[in-house]
């Protein structure tokens, strides 16, 4: 079973989350632990090969966990935070560029580990 390891400010962020949406999010993450996807991760597209997003929605309102795979033996919550965006359901640039930034920190962590 690989390790969570979060990343900046995600397991903060998380525990702000309403209950269901923490579940939702804590089921998909054991889900990776042990090599399986959940039906709720999407592949992140333009960030990089093995980066999921996980989408929760609790009373109108949807929350979302990114996670890595492919970075030596852990997973790595790469962000965690509620789309408030009304317009569209991508993921804002501003989220996005905060995603490839902690992708380079988990990849630079995994590199003094090894």
């Amino acid at each position: 079973m690989k390790d969570v390891r979060w990343i900046g400010d995600s397991r903060e962020q998380i525990r702000r989350f309403p209950k269901p949406a923490r579940e939702a999010v804590g089921e998909a993450l054991r889900i990776a632990q042990i090599g399986g996807k959940h039906r709720n991760a999407k592949p992140l597209i333009g960030v990089g090969s093995g980066v999921f997003e996980i989408v929760a929605r609790y009373d109108t309102n949807t929350y979302r966990a990114v996670y890595t795979v492919k970075i030596g033996e852990n997973i790595y919550v790469l962000h965690v935070f509620q789309k408030k965006s009304t317009r569209g359901i991508s993921t804002p640039k501003r989220e996005i560029d905060l995603i490839k930034q902690r992708l380079r920190m988990a990849r630079g962590m995994e590199e003094k580990n090894e």
